[in-house]
Formats: C-alpha cells, sequence, structure tokens
C-alpha cells in the first residue's frame, strides 16, 4: 500500500532545440529551461514572463459575484458608524483574513469586532448561538471571511434577527446559496473571474482592493493616484502568509502574491510575524545565537503556519489575530511564546493520535475492499485530526478521514488524493451527513454515531466507481531524470528563479538512479543522513531523508538505489556544497523480497498448514547458520541496523528462503539466544542483540518451532 509509481517527465528528450533556444536567450542553465519547458513556459517570451512575473496582472476585483454588492453595503455601514462584525475561520487563512479587515476598518476609523469560532465546541462555519450574541450586542452587519459560503440557514437566522450578511469565501459552492447582501466568491458556478483559485485572505484583498477603489474614486485628491499600490503596500505580507498555508496553487494571482509578500516580508517584516519567527528560533535551539531568517514559502509552511494553526486547533485563534494587530512589541513577544507553547502541546497530542490512529488501521482497515480510511474515536481531539489525516494520507497514498466523537455526534476531517475529489465524494454519501464542505483534496464533515457505518459504505462505494486511470495518487511526479554531475551548487542557487513554489508550482523533484550508500546515519532524532557515491564518477553526494529516523529506513551501506529528491543548497561555515532532499527511495534492481513472502509468513506464524516441498521447517543447521551470520555481523559497522535483505542475500545460497528465516529468527528469539528489534515500513530493518547463554539451547521448545511443526502437512 505504501510504494508509490514515479513519473518521470521526460520531455527534455523531446523538446532539446526549445530548451536550448530558452537557455541561451535567457542565460539561464539547461535544468531551469527543462523545468520551465516541463511547466508549460516553452518559448523565451513565456518563460522570461514566469521568471519575472510580467506574465501576471491582477485581475479586476469586481469581476468576482456580488463584489459591488459588497462594497456598497460596507460603505453604508461604514457611514452610518453601524456596529460590524467580523466572522472568520480558525486556520491561517481564517486569521490572516480576519486580521486584514481589522487593520483596514482601524485605518477607516471605524471600531469593528471579530469573532471566530472554538474549533471544539462550535466546530467549523458559521452558528446560530454566535448569531444571537451579536444580536444582543447590537451587530447589524456580520462580514463573513473563509467561511459562510454553504451557512444558508444560519444566514436566514441572522437577517430575521436584523443582521445583514456579507460573505466572503473561497470554498467549493453547493446548488443553493445563502440569500445574503452579498456571496463573494470567485468559484461561484455563475462567476466571470478568470482565476478561481484564490485563499480565502485572496478574496479578502480583492474586497479591500474593490473598496479603496471606491475611495479614490469619490475622493478628487486621490484621483490618478495607484489604489492597488497602498493595498498591497498594506497587506500583501498577510495575503501571501494565508495563501501558503491554505496550500493554494501557486499560478496566476497566487504566484504574484505569494512573491510580492515573501519580498515584503523580508524587507519590511511586520512585527507579529518578526516576534513569531525569532521565538520559533528560540524554541528549537535556545543555544544557538539568533540571526535573521530568511523567509520563504517553507518558513511559512513549517515554521510559521503550525503555529498559527495550533492556536485555532487546540487553543483559541484570537491569539494568532492579536499577534498581527498588535503594535506592541512586547505584548507581540508574549503572544508569540504562548504559541510556540501551544504548538509543542499540538505536537504532542498529534503524536499520540497518529500511534493509535496506525494501530486502527492495522486491526480495521482492509485495503482489498476499502479506498478510503475511515476511523474514528471519542477520545481524538478534533483540532488535530486534520493534521493526522493529512500525514496518513501521505503514508498510505489513500484518502482518509478521521472523526472525533463527542457523544452521538462526530465531526471530522478528511484529506484526499490526486484524481479523487473529496468533496464531490462526500457528497456522493451526503445522504448520511449532517453537513460537509471544502475543497477538492480537503474537507470537513458532521456525521451523526448511528450514521457512521451507511457513510463508510456510501463514500467507498463512490471512490471504488472512479475509473482508476483518473486516480494518481499512488504516484509522484518527478521533473527530470538526472546525473551526478548536474548536483552542483551552481544548479541548485538557479532554482531560486522559479520561486516561489507551491501547489502548480512545485519544488522541482529529479530522479538520480544507480547510486550506491556509502554511509548512513542519525540526524538528530527523527531524520536520517546518506551518503551517496557515483559509482561512474567517484562522486560523492550527501542526501537527507526528513521525517523517517535510521530505524524507519528500509536500505543498508552497499545499496545500489535510485533516489526521487529535490535539490538544495548547504551552507556550513561558509562553504556552500550541493545536496539532496530525499522525497522518496528505492532498490535500483527492485526489491528480493515480495508481497506474497510477507503475506505467506503472517499466514504461517497464526498456525496455517503447510507442505514439506515448502522447505519451512527450520533445521538446526539452518538455525545455527543464521545464528552464528547474526553473530559475526553484530558490531562490526558503525551503522547498528541489519536487514532481513542482507541476511536473504548471504543465506540464499544455503536454501533459506524468506519465510524460513523469519521462522528462524523467531525461534531464536524465543529461545534467548538473541534479541530483535524490528522497525521500518515491513518490520525488516532489525536491530541485533547477542545474549550469552551458558546452556545447550533446545530450539524444539520453542512456541513457533513447536506450532510450524505441528502445522506441517504429512500427505
Amino acid at each position: 500500500m505504501n510504494s508509490k509509481k514515479w513519473n518521470i517527465n521526460e520531455s527534455q528528450i523531446e523538446l532539446q532545440d526549445r530548451i536550448k533556444s530558452i537557455s541561451e536567450s535567457l542565460g539561464i542553465s539547461r535544468l531551469v529551461a527543462t523545468l520551465l519547458v516541463n511547466r508549460g513556459m516553452d518559448t523565451p517570451k513565456a518563460a522570461l514572463g514566469f521568471i519575472r512575473l510580467s506574465d501576471t496582472l491582477l485581475h479586476d476585483a469586481y469581476l468576482i459575484p456580488d463584489m459591488e454588492k459588497a462594497v456598497d453595503r460596507i460603505y453604508e455601514s461604514v457611514n452610518k458608524k453601524e456596529k460590524i462584525v467580523i466572522y472568520g475561520d480558525y486556520d491561517v487563512d481564517g486569521v490572516t483574513s480576519v486580521s486584514i479587515l481589522m487593520l483596514y476598518f482601524k485605518e477607516c476609523g471605524v471600531s469593528a469586532d471579530y469573532y471566530i469560532p472554538d474549533r471544539k465546541g462550535e466546530g467549523y462555519g458559521v452558528n446560530v448561538s454566535a448569531i444571537e450574541q451579536f444580536a444582543r450586542d447590537g451587530v447589524t452587519l456580520m462580514i463573513t471571511v473563509d467561511t459562510g459560503v454553504t451557512a444558508v440557514e444560519e444566514t436566514e437566522y441572522a437577517k430575521s434577527l436584523g443582521i445583514d450578511v456579507v460573505i466572503t469565501d473561497h470554498h467549493e459552492c453547493h446548488a443553493i446559496l445563502p440569500s445574503a447582501s452579498a456571496v463573494v466568491n470567485p468559484r461561484r458556478h455563475d462567476s466571470s473571474y478568470p482565476f478561481k483559485e484564490l485563499a480565502g485572505v485572496g478574496v479578502v484583498f480583492k474586497l479591500v482592493s474593490a473598496l479603496t477603489e471606491r475611495k479614490y474614486k469619490l475622493d478628487e485628491s486621490l484621483a490618478g493616484e495607484n489604489y492597488l499600490k497602498e493595498v498591497v503596500d498594506k497587506y500583501i505580507d498577510l495575503v501571501a502568509m494565508g495563501t501558503i498555508a491554505d496550500v493554494m496553487p501557486l499560478v496566476d494571482e497566487n504566484r504574484l502574491f505569494v512573491s510580492l509578500g515573501l519580498r515584503k516580508m523580508n524587507r519590511d517584516t511586520r512585527l507579529g510575524l518578526s516576534s513569531l519567527l525569532v521565538a520559533a528560533q528560540s524554541n528549537n535551539d535556545p543555544s544557538r545565537q539568533q540571526k535573521k531568517i530568511s523567509v520563504t514559502s517553507s518558513t511559512i509552511s513549517y515554521t510559521v503556519a503550525p503555529r498559527i494553526n495550533a492556536a485555532g486547533r487546540i487553543d483559541n485563534a484570537g491569539k494568532a489575530v492579536e499577534l498581527f494587530l498588535t503594535e506592541n512589541e512586547e505584548k507581540a513577544c508574549t503572544i508569540a511564546e504562548e504559541l510556540c507553547h501551544i504548538n509543542r502541546a499540538r505536537q504532542t497530542e498529534e503524536n499520540r493520535i497518529i500511534e493509535e490512529v496506525e494501530k486502527k488501521i492495522e486491526r480495521e482497515f482492509d485495503p482489498e475492499n476499502d479506498k478510503v480510511i475511515v476511523l474514528d474515536d471519542s477520545n481524538w481531539h478534533h483540532g488535530v485530526i486534520g493534521i493526522v489525516a493529512s500525514r496518513i494520507t501521505e503514508k498510505y497514498g489513500t484518502p482518509s478521514i478521521l472523526i472525533s466523537f463527542e457523544g452521538d455526534i462526530g465531526k471530522g476531517s478528511g484529506r484526499s488524493i490526486k484524481g479523487i475529489n473529496l468533496v464531490e465524494a462526500l457528497s456522493a454519501a451526503s445522504d448520511y451527513l449532517v453537513k460537509f464542505g471544502g475543497h477538492e483534496l480537503a474537507a470537513g464533515l458532521t456525521v451523526e454515531r448511528g450514521s457512521l457505518e451507511g457513510f463508510k459504505r456510501a463514500i467507498n462505494d463512490y471512490v471504488k466507481s472512479l475509473p482508476e486511470e483518473l486516480i494518481e495518487g499512488a504516484s509522484i511526479d518527478a521533473d527530470a531524470l538526472i546525473t551526478a554531475e548536474d548536483i552542483t551548487v551552481e544548479n541548485a542557487e538557479s532554482l531560486e528563479l522559479l520561486e516561489p513554489y507551491g501547489v502548480a508550482n512545485p519544488t522541482p523533484l529529479f530522479v538520480i538512479k544507480n547510486l550506491v550508500i556509502a554511509d548512513i546515519m542519525l540526524l538528530g532524532q527523527k531524520h536520517t543522513r546518506l551518503l551517496l557515491r557515483d559509482p561512474h564518477s567517484g562522486a560523492r553526494i550527501t542526501a537527507l531523508r526528513f521525517g523517517i529516523p535510521r530505524s524507519g529506513l528500509e536500505y543498508y551501506v552497499s545499496d545500489k538505489v535510485d533516489v526521487l529528491a529535490s535539490l538544495s543548497v548547504n551552507e556550513f561555515r561558509d562553504q556552500k556544497t550541493a545536496q539532496l532532499i530525499i522525497k522518496d527511495i528505492r532498490l535500483s534492481d527492485g526489491n528480493i523480497i515480495s508481497d506474497s513472502e510477507r503475506a505467506r509468513y503472517k499466514e504461517i506464524i497464526t498456525g496455517a498448514a503447510h507442505r514439506r516441498e515448502e522447505e519451512l521447517l527450520p533445521t538446526r543447521d539452518d538455525i545455527s547458520l543464521v545464528y552464528l551470520y547474526v553473530k559475526r555481523r553484530v558490531g562490526t559497522t558503525r551503522d547498528e541496523y541489519m536487514g532481513i535483505r542482507e541476511l536473504l542475500s548471504s543465506l540464499c545460497a544455503k536454501k533459506i528462503n524468506y519465510v524460513k528465516l523469519r521462522l528462524i529468527l523467531d525461534i531464536l528469539v524465543e529461545s534467548g539466544v538473541l534479541t530483535a528489534q524490528y522497525s521500518g515500513e515491513n518490520l525488516e530493518n532489525v536491530k541485533f542483540g547477542v545474549n550469552f547463554v551458558k546452556s545447550k539451547v533446545d530450539i524444539e521448545k520453542s512456541p513457533t518451532y513447536i506450532r510450524v511443526k505441528s502445522s506441517l502437512h504429512k500427505g
């Protein structure tokens, strides 16, 4: 279930003339030219436009449906000094959206409030109890950001209490839209807006742009001035942050937002962001001297976003909003430290849930019949299950939905794979759901306990009905096949021309084949460092495998491997070297162990019958051979792990097959002469220990030996 197909783009073979033309015309490396051609920029003009972002202009905000209505209603509210509340979501997209509108209203001299629901108690979306509180507080206009497009009943209820609603959202629309004063969403079926993939914060940016344009038109003193420059200068960093964190495609306007936003973050860092970066750096390594951090898409994705999201997941997202609103340095530092503390608590909870989910998958998930992992529990924190679902989907290459129940009501978060639209899948199973919403690859839902089994059947039936050729989740796209000679600092640095990276403009991935592992070691507690050697040139390449410790990597010194990796620069003591960041790895000559052999071993250890010709019952000589090999091998290399593959390769001439070898190891451990800690994807990475045994060991008393001998078919 974990193996992934590598889709290697080989267009460079057919398009050498175009690649050469772009490389020579623009004075860029052939590698960058290849990537540009692969991504559709196959002329010098198109390639130059992509690099300089001159091929993208900001579209007219008024092309989004109901933008004019939204501006009219907000202007009316501002002029009448009505009480306004901004209703947002609790993720980074929602937090940055709320922050922009709050800053805008402050600039206008309007005292607006904001409200972000409690994820655990209220869940996603607009809720009735909050609306009732707004009515009691005298609110007459509610503006939703990053939410609200499915709040049909809630909008009607708000109107009945005298509250007008302006909805700004970017999620998929249902057939019926709320009857609000305005529903501003580029995904509306009647939308003529040329770019549908804005984040929620992108829609808010468009709203503020439209409001500012109106101001410039009404104020004669501003005639001829560039209103967009004002909006970009004030808010583009927050727009970039929300767009990156919400994993929106970095093409068209989004690419421009992120490029301009990152530039602003590095030139003129907002107080809240700089405080968070300093706190994160200090928390990660208190002993290190603080240095200015260069903010990239990765910085936002892996440092900033998790800490902001953590507030909404297990605490109060309002803390993150206050971080971006405050102008007090001491307050900003305090909030940033709090967010880092909350994030550590989130990580602890996340790891606990992942452990439980993987145990449930082993017990409950049947990959032959189920195409979607749907699991539930009453002790999972609702704010964390979305992250866990992401990691489960990435690991197993299968859509996953995790549901946290409180009483009879379950709130779930799902993640999907390329080719399976999760919102469409939930729609097909909607008879069993209270509500749902989201994007193609990520969605939320509410389900009653009594409907859970029906929901599982319905969503699996839907996914089973999809044509297999459309489902690409179990594959990884690689940009090009390269050699060790291409792994240079110059090439790695030249890739910066394609930034910012994200969905639809991903970090370039390359395949390098037939490299030999020269060394392998633990990097920190969670990562692995490999030293790879090119057998042709002798070149040595450092490669990092993040997120998988040495115990989880079933590869060993002398293995010949193919790697799928990104290319980066490592800077240490003012020296730059090129290195690989491994995304996936496999044996160059294929795996010598089949899934059928693994399955047969599991059958045998549970008592399945076997025939003499299978040669599974080990003799004393077989067991002695394995024991002596392990005894000689333990402690002779720096790498303390040994693979089942190594043992098989060394012992295959002795007719010891995979199943017999695993049984022998079980017998040796049960007999007390060896200890074995199994780890890795297939539990075939082994750390052995050799015990000193005074008396002779009777292997025939081992429970495994007795079971295997008794299940031997005598016929």
